[in-house]
């Protein structure tokens, strides 16, 4: 069984969460991390990158200099790739249906991976928030020194709707505001959240409310 340090506003220790041993076993392996988190990334690029070659060039079809007579190598065409503005040689091109398809239960077992791994290494901690009345700045960044873990990314966790681009609880509305301008600091749902965003992150918050449902990601039911 693992325990998660719970904390309040002011940065404060308040308790602990216990987390039980059956939510903290995993079926992943190396190469399936791997696969997912490779995967995110290419579905991430726009594969929108274009060149152009030499017959998409604008050159005149005029030689750059005489077939002979100059002792120099024999030159057809300015728009070739050896001159400055001519096409150029395998360049990216765009690219159509490159989406690689992620396995639903292999990307539960990835995400559920890399959670227990944060909770294994004591990188997840319970925040238990009520509200913020206006947006400060300056509580965020007290509260992330009272935790020391103003030096990396930090990712705020908070329960949310399982459907795709729902708006977060507007109780965290202030919350939010008030770490807009901090750098590496960001807010997500926990149903939404990604394995590449646990894995970049140095640490997890969770408010409190969320726990139910990080305990459903734990036990592979989302």
């Amino acid at each position: 069984m693992a325990l998660l340090k719970k904390y309040d506003l002011t940065g404060k220790e308040v308790g602990q969460v216990s987390v039980e041993d059956d939510l903290l076993t995993t079926t992943a392996n190396s190469q399936m991390i791997k696969d997912y988190l490779v995967a995110l990334r290419a579905n991430a690029r726009q594969w929108s990158a274009s060149t152009k070659t030499r017959a998409e060039v604008c050159h005149s079809g005029k030689k750059p200099h005489p077939q002979k007579g100059t002792g120099r190598a024999r030159q057809g065409y300015l728009g070739a790739p050896q001159y400055k503005g001519g096409g150029r040689v395998h360049a990216p091109r765009p690219k159509f249906d490159q989406h690689v398809r992620i396995n639903r239960k292999e990307r539960r077992a990835a995400i559920r991976h890399l959670l227990i791994e944060k909770i294994t290494e004591n990188k997840v901690h319970v925040l238990s928030f009520d509200s913020f009345k206006e947006p400060k700045t300056k509580r965020v960044v007290e509260l992330l020194e009272k935790l020391k873990i103003n030096d990396g990314r930090v990712l705020f966790l908070g329960e949310g709707f399982f459907e795709d681009n729902a708006a977060p609880s507007e109780k965290y509305e202030t919350f939010i505001k008030s770490m807009r301008n901090i750098p590496k600091i960001n807010f997500r749902q926990m149903p939404s959240v990604s394995g590449y965003e646990v894995i970049v992150n140095h640490d997890l918050v969770v408010m409190e409310s969320a726990l139910d449902q990080l305990k459903m990601l734990l036990g592979g039911q989302q």
